[in-house]
């Protein structure tokens, strides 16, 4: 009688190093440029398996408080029930359901992107994971980079102002930007 052999799975936990990551976002600021803000207050973990990253997944969490736009009135607009309304909803979070390859070194996440308290499909454009390396303390860390562009409407964030020369105050669209590095669990 022979037995077969269960195929192993390469499947490793990585926790998300806040320190050393930056979830970003830039918007058009009065229809002329793009204001660029940060949230850093960064959590998550990732299940990579390295023998089929389409069998991976991603979790992560901001702490919408922890906005940060380098303008404290503008900060403290944005935590207010007129966009994030931090008292009500205190995490933006994301929660992968598909993960493919587009080519290499290069991915697509699709998954539920909550803001506000509004959770849509979003797809992100994944650089990495980079190879696996050591930091000088003897962790193994990997990185990534990933983003997408929502337009902020869906998720209920609808303030705006009219200008006196025509236009809006803030775009509706919202590139989201993630620069992450993750050390092994």
């Amino acid at each position: 009688m022979s037995t077969l052999a269960t195929p192993q799975i390469a499947t490793t936990t990585w926790n998300i190093d806040p320190v050393h990551s930056v979830a970003e976002f830039k918007v058009k600021h009065m229809m002329i440029s793009n204001v660029k803000g940060q949230f850093t207050g960064v959590k998550g973990v990732l299940a990579l398996d390295e023998t089929d990253l389409a069998n991976s997944h991603v979790e992560t969490t901001l702490d919408a408080a922890s906005i940060n736009t380098r303008e404290a009135q503008r900060d403290a607009h944005l935590k207010s029930a007129d966009f994030f309304d931090v008292e009500k909803f205190p995490t933006l979070s994301f929660k992968s359901t598909r993960v493919s390859r587009v080519r290499n070194g290069e991915l697509a996440v699709a998954g539920d992107l909550t803001i506000h308290g509004i959770t849509r499909n979003v797809v992100f454009n994944v650089e990495g994971p980079t190879a696996p390396g050591k930091d000088p303390w003897g962790n193994i860390r990997v990185g990534l980079s990933a983003t997408t562009k929502i337009n902020r409407k869906d998720f209920g964030l609808t303030w705006n102002a009219a200008l006196e020369t025509g236009g809006i105050l803030v775009g509706d669209d919202v590139t989201i930007t993630l620069d992450v590095q993750f050390v092994k669990a």
